[in-house]
């Protein structure tokens, strides 16, 4: 059976927008690197970081946002006390959902040390059922659009 090859890693200039966030000494694990829990951490706080920063944090009201899936490719080591980038875009703005695509980058690394899938679904507070995204905060979200 024929191997797939690895996509090459991405580049800092593959994304558009970055939040730094720092490891801690409890983010290693009994191996010396940065346990693989700590990178869905680092996920949600760059998105959620991004978001208050552009005005998003608090949904509509009567609406939230629910993570509905993520995922991580691991490329290489991450470990205290690097201090990482996340770069950040979103690689599919739909009806009532945000697919970002994440990058970890370990200190002046120019190709990511990890890759992140996190998406998020609109939905409507009282019923729990997606909803589409308020058009007022489309624009927003454009600005990171790959």
């Amino acid at each position: 059976m024929p191997t797939l090859a690895r996509p090459a890693p991405q580049r800092r200039t593959d994304y558009r927008a970055f939040v730094e966030v720092t490891t801690r000494w409890s983010d290693n694990d009994m191996y010396g690197h940065m346990n693989n829990a700590a990178y869905y951490t680092f996920f949600d706080t760059a998105v959620t970081s991004w978001l208050i920063s552009a005005g998003l944090a608090a949904a509509p009201k009567g609406s939230m946002f629910f993570v509905a899936e993520t995922g991580c490719r691991y490329l290489s080591e991450i470990g205290y006390p690097d201090r990482v980038a996340v770069g950040l875009r979103i690689a599919r703005l739909g009806t009532s959902s945000i697919a970002y695509e994440i990058g970890l980058f370990r200190n002046d690394a120019q190709t990511a040390a990890a890759e992140g899938l996190f998406v998020h679904v609109h939905v409507d507070a009282a019923t729990r059922r997606p909803a589409p995204l308020p058009a007022a905060v489309r624009p927003i979200l454009e600005t990171i659009l790959a």
